[in-house]
């Protein structure tokens, strides 16, 4: 057990800078932005010092933090990181500051706000509520009681609903009013899909507590305790009940992901939101989900997860294309996006479900590669859309010839979404892949179809925006990304491409905790259908020459 709750405090710095931030006087602006800024500078550097921490070789779970809470329900204040959670939370460390950065401007009075007496957003609620989220996704990635977890995973909404209601998108082709009503709509979509997932997830979380208070003597939530007397034989469920405990778990986390058929509130939430605040969305808060199918769904449901498989590699692969071809016909470059990153989700959950290290090593770090180039694709999105006030793709044309570099930063973004080889997604997406077809060949063979669609999106997109013989009288004015927007464009494309040709160290943190999460299910890697021959000929499998097989 750790002795100094490093984990708790990359917590509470956020959450404390959420306090200040929002304490704030409302004539002070420029200090909230810096100082939520500041505040979240703080967290990262907690959280490389996590990840440095954390050391690949030793337990499962490291710098551990248990106290008593709520005893008389078996509920304790338990935290500690695997190497999976570990990445996770440095992502979310890395990707807040860049959210501030590229929202610096977002929550300040609209142009002719005052003449019109409309009342406009505080500056310091915004960058308070980012922070928020931020300390919520913090402790989910890192909390081991199951019911803490649950309270962070449905306390999250709350901010995230004020942000994608309250502080939407000005570029609305309808106007501000009707603007207002979409951005109303697509709030309460998310947060009413949310909320009945969590129901679900509450629901199965008590029968989980009723089921180990029978077999175990006394109620608890603790995971490390209920996976090991899973693994000791000591907790058992009756097929039937795994099974129905398993559902309410995984549809919570497949709303949160999201997986197909649950997806629709995603591309309203992105499409209304704020381009920051899509990306805290799709790249931070929606990790939360996948991360806890790893953990959770086949930490505590081994024989339900193995059962529930096939199906859930079919929605996986009906997300994957489903996704791609939606982003194909979109004319809205924000929901374009959301779509991209539907059928992403759709390839992390297939590695996860892969039951290979392969697949799912590839699936963690799709989260963590889908995170930083979708915060890449759709900030740069962002900063072109609020130039022309408008997320209509019809409305561009020619842009690389006024602003080359935001054009350029554009492309490699869409490049590196499409998983384009030397760009860190790549990587991910050829382990999944690979991982996929060694146990499910159709599956992997499928899901390869996703990368055809996804080349189309994007290159279709680039070229009806960036490219083209002539510049939209409309388009002319438009300025270059600014000292600032390259301060939070250029280290996200960097890291596509260091990360992209040299994973190692990332590899390094998530491939034990892999081999935790496959023995959690009793699986092993395939081995290959075929003799693989030394370099001096002979075979080094275990078939002999008359086709039996040696035991």
């Amino acid at each position: 057990m750790s002795t100094f709750p490093l984990l708790t405090t990359t917590a509470v710095v956020p959450a404390v800078g959420a306090i200040a931030t929002a304490a704030t006087p409302a004539a002070k602006r420029t200090a909230a932005k810096w100082l939520a800024l500041l505040f979240s500078l703080a967290t990262l550097v907690l959280a490389a010092v996590v990840l440095a921490r954390f050391d690949p070789g030793g337990g499962r779970y490291q710098l551990t933090e248990s106290h008593s809470w709520i005893a008389d329900f078996g509920v304790r204040y338990e935290l500690g990181v695997d190497g999976i959670g570990a990445v996770l939370i440095a992502l979310t460390a890395l990707l807040v500051p860049f959210v501030i950065g590229a929202g610096w401007h977002d929550a300040e009075p609209a142009e002719g706000a005052q003449e019109t007496g409309r009342r406009w957003r505080p500056t310091q609620g915004f960058f308070a509520l980012i922070l928020a989220v931020e300390a919520m996704v913090v402790i989910s990635f890192a909390a081991t009681d199951v019911f803490l977890f649950y309270l962070f995973f449905e306390a999250m909404l709350i901010p995230m609903y004020f942000l994608i209601g309250g502080f939407g998108d000005r570029a609305h082709a309808a106007g501000e009013d009707e603007g207002a009503k979409q951005r109303s709509y697509a709030a309460v979509k998310f947060l009413l899909y949310n909320l009945a997932g969590g129901l679900l997830m509450l629901a199965a979380l008590i029968g989980l507590y009723v089921v180990s208070a029978d077999q175990l003597g006394e109620g608890t939530f603790s995971l490390q305790q209920l996976t090991q007397a899973r693994a000791d034989g000591e907790l058992t469920m009756a097929t039937n009940t795994e099974r129905l405990l398993f559902l309410g778990f995984f549809v919570a986390f497949a709303i949160k992901a999201p997986l197909w058929p649950l997806h629709t509130w995603l591309p309203n939430a992105m499409g209304e939101a704020t381009a920051p605040v899509a990306v805290l969305i799709t790249a931070v808060v929606d990790k939360v989900g996948t991360f806890a199918m790893l953990r959770f769904c086949l930490g505590l449901f081994p024989g339900a997860s193995e059962w529930a498989t096939p199906v859930v590699l079919v929605l996986a692969l009906v997300s994957i294309l489903y996704g791609a071809l939606l982003a194909v016909g979109q004319r809205d470059i924000k929901r374009l996006i959301a779509y991209a990153s539907i059928s992403h989700f759709g390839f992390i959950i297939l590695g996860v479900f892969a039951m290979t290290s392969q697949g799912q090593g590839g699936a963690t770090l799709y989260m963590v590669f889908h995170g930083i180039s979708t915060a890449a694709l759709m900030l740069v999105a962002g900063f072109l859309i609020s130039r022309r006030g408008s997320r209509l793709i019809a409305d561009y044309g020619g842009v690389q010839k006024v602003a080359p570099v935001l054009a350029g930063t554009f492309l490699v973004g869409g490049l590196a979404t499409l998983s384009l080889p030397g760009l860190a997604p790549f990587v991910s997406e050829f382990l999944v892949l690979v991982g996929t077809f060694s146990r499910y060949p159709a599956a992997g063979i499928v899901a390869t179809a996703g990368i055809i669609l996804a080349a189309l999106y994007v290159l279709l997109l680039y070229q009806r925006t960036m490219t083209g013989p002539l510049v939209k009288a409309e388009v002319k004015a438009i300025p270059d990304l600014k000292v600032r927007e390259l301060a939070v464009v250029a280290p996200l494309i960097a890291l596509l491409v260091v990360l992209g040709v040299y994973p190692k160290p990332l590899t390094a943190v998530v491939n034990p905790a892999v081999e935790h999460s496959l023995s959690d299910v009793q699986k092993n890697d395939p081995r290959p259908d075929h003799p693989v021959a030394e370099h001096g000929g002979a075979s080094t499998d275990k078939t002999d020459h008359r086709g039996g097989e040696h035991e």
